[in-house]
């Protein structure tokens, strides 16, 4: 199954780790048996660093790594958890397995198209959100689930996810949200 999304182009942004993330980085080498071992890792220290992986990034993680760019460029590819543009602020993961569709993720994918009048693969026109179904996020116990802002979203209701929306959208810290 092919993940591939779009055609790359070089942003013409150089990339380097900043000096917290050059450390990380220093730090993940001796941890894995090899270099190309450590390609997941130092795109996600990326990604994290610039919000999204440019061109120039994984090239960069590449010569680092003395590894082909298009062996970095085959992981950015073949990972959702990747992203090869701008996400919004507030990114949604709505997982759309077994688990999530017996509980009802359905409902909850449909309040977020009318609440912020977007569909899988899309972003707000304000970038404040972007929204993606996923597969498997884990959590099946706790289903329907989404995954923002680094953090599980469990347990959902329409109820629980109007909330968390409404308090991005107010630019409040959704956490307290989640009863």
């Amino acid at each position: 199954m092919s993940h591939a999304r779009h055609e790359l182009a070089p942003s013409g942004k150089s990339f380097a780790f900043s000096h917290e993330n050059e450390m990380k980085f220093a730090d993940l080498l001796p941890k894995y048996p090899t270099k190309r071992a450590v390609i997941l890792p130092a795109l996600w220290l990326a990604q994290e660093q610039e919000g999204y992986l440019t061109v120039e990034a994984m090239e960069y993680v590449a010569q680092r790594l003395e590894q082909p760019a298009v062996a970095v460029f085959a992981v950015v590819e073949f990972y959702t958890m990747f992203k090869t543009e701008p996400m919004g602020k507030h990114h949604i993961q709505l997982c759309r397995t077994l688990s999530c569709a017996m509980r009802g993720y359905e409902d909850m994918q449909a309040l977020i198209e009318r609440k912020l009048g977007i569909g899988p693969g899309e972003k707000t026109p304000d970038g404040t959100f972007s929204f993606e179904l996923v597969e498997c996020l884990g959590s099946c116990g706790t289903a329907p689930m989404m995954r923002m802002d680094n953090r599980y979203w469990e347990n959902l209701t329409a109820g629980k996810l109007e909330r968390i929306l409404d308090a991005c959208k107010q630019g409040r810290d959704p956490t307290g949200e989640d009863q």
